[in-house]
């Protein structure tokens, strides 16, 4: 298949990367950052999640933030859903989309919500009703798409069954997720080749942890699978709170340096992330998690 010649970068730091971090931000360090995010030319940015603040107090200000952030027209935000309660929030605070996740593996759901797999997607029901009556888009990620902390390898074939399922009812795009960092261009491909046998390319988004090194090589294998969506965290922010081992997400701005080489559009300005990349990091007291913005250092 074709390499894409242009890709979506999918901003996933102000959510997953800051609620993973052990140092909480003041609301306006978040607005700042998700309003450099937006003057970079990034085009999808998830900026909260409307959770239950006693498992993720990092995003006990979500209202806060949605409210101040300066709206850029060309900038669709959105935010984590996991129930009609969450969503219900998220509207109100102006979420142009939200996203809703599933886990390939039953252990992996269980402890993370403590629901099955099954159960999971029954809660979801609601939220994928009432946005279609909004006629709010739905994302989906699946979490341990690859390697499960607690069951091992999962199956490609668990995988398509829960991708399917959510495309069935009514998600526009499935993130398939690294949750652990654990995967190889070699699982990538093995996964691919059984997903894309039933779901097409531009309904699918890859989400992948650089834990053991292999993020980049992921996304390469995943581009020349014509996976066209990449979800990446400014200055690698975050990780995984019920992944034990797991380290950050791939770094936004290695990820558009690769892109950049490749000669692949993105319309997103490499200076401006780096310069955002030390920012955040900078605001939580540590050095960015990423290569390029190290090599970059200020």
């Amino acid at each position: 298949m074709t390499r894409p010649t242009r890709v979506t970068l999918y901003e996933v730091g102000p959510r997953d990367g800051l609620q993973s971090e052990a140092v909480t931000v003041p609301v306006p360090v978040k607005i700042d950052l998700i309003n450099r995010l937006s003057a970079a030319g990034l085009t999808h940015i998830e900026a909260a999640s409307f959770v239950s603040t006693k498992w993720v107090p990092q995003m006990a200000d979500a209202e806060a933030v949605m409210a101040g952030i300066a709206r850029d027209a060309r900038v669709s935000y959105s935010a984590l859903t996991p129930n009609l309660i969450g969503y219900t929030r998220a509207i109100s605070s102006g979420a142009d989309r939200v996203a809703v996740f599933a886990s390939a593996s039953e252990s992996f759901s269980l402890r993370n919500i403590n629901a099955t797999i099954a159960d999971s997607l029954i809660r979801f029901a609601p939220v994928l009703t009432t946005a279609e009556k909004d006629q709010v888009p739905v994302r989906a990620y699946v979490s341990c798409a690859f390697v499960c902390p607690y069951e091992g390898r999962i199956a490609p074939e668990a995988v398509l069954n829960v991708a399917q399922n959510l495309i069935d009812m009514g998600c526009y795009e499935v993130a398939i997720s690294d949750t652990i960092g654990a995967a190889t261009p070699a699982d990538m491909a093995r996964l691919l080749d059984q997903v894309l046998s039933h779901i097409p390319a531009d309904r699918l988004a890859v989400h992948v942890h650089d834990t053991y090194g292999q993020a980049l090589a992921n996304i390469l294998t995943a581009l020349d699978y014509g996976i066209a969506t990449f979800d990446s965290s400014v200055g690698g922010l975050g990780g995984c709170p019920y992944a034990p081992g797991a380290s950050g997400n791939v770094a936004t701005e290695d990820v558009l340096y690769m892109l950049n080489g490749l000669g692949i559009e993105t319309g997103v300005d490499l200076d401006a992330i780096i310069e955002t990349a030390w920012f955040i990091s900078e605001a939580l007291g540590h050095a960015p998690r990423s290569k390029l913005a190290m090599a970059k250092a200020r």
